[in-house]
């Protein structure tokens, strides 16, 4: 076997278990993962202007973003188990938490001073409580 096969076989592997895991490589799963490392560079960003920079809170921080896998994986597994055929508690899950992590990053940006639209903080505020369909309405 080649080089080429092996780093084939490798990324086929690897996706294989992540798709496994986390279910499909859906929209809600890419705005979550990118509000995770927003909020994670804001906050070192933060911290160096604050002259606050920590490893011990930096991992601290790593280390409650990899939880919110943990509860992913707990839920792609109970959708598994109820065999519904569709990501109801993933959904949730996701949704949840980009709205906690959109929540985190606007706060982050008011302690750089910048202005944020009511309308965002409402709306992430709506989508952490479940009303996604008020939104959708409102938004209309």
């Amino acid at each position: 076997m080649d080089k080429q096969n092996i780093f084939n076989t490798i990324i086929a592997g690897v996706g294989t278990v992540f798709t496994g895991l986390f279910g499909s490589w859906d929209l809600a799963l890419q705005i979550l993962i990118i509000f995770m490392m927003l909020d994670y560079v804001m906050g070192v960003v933060i911290a160096w202007l604050n002259k606050k920079l920590s490893s011990k809170t930096g991992f601290k921080g790593l280390l409650k973003k990899s939880v919110i896998f943990a509860v992913l994986i707990v839920a792609v597994s109970l959708d598994k188990l109820l065999n519904t055929g569709s990501w109801v508690f993933r959904t949730l899950v996701c949704y949840f938490y980009i709205a906690n992590e959109g929540i985190s990053i606007l706060e982050n940006c008011a302690c750089l001073g910048v202005p944020v639209p009511k309308q965002i903080t409402d709306t992430l505020a709506q989508l952490k409580e479940g009303n996604k369909k008020e939104i959708k309405k409102e938004q209309q």
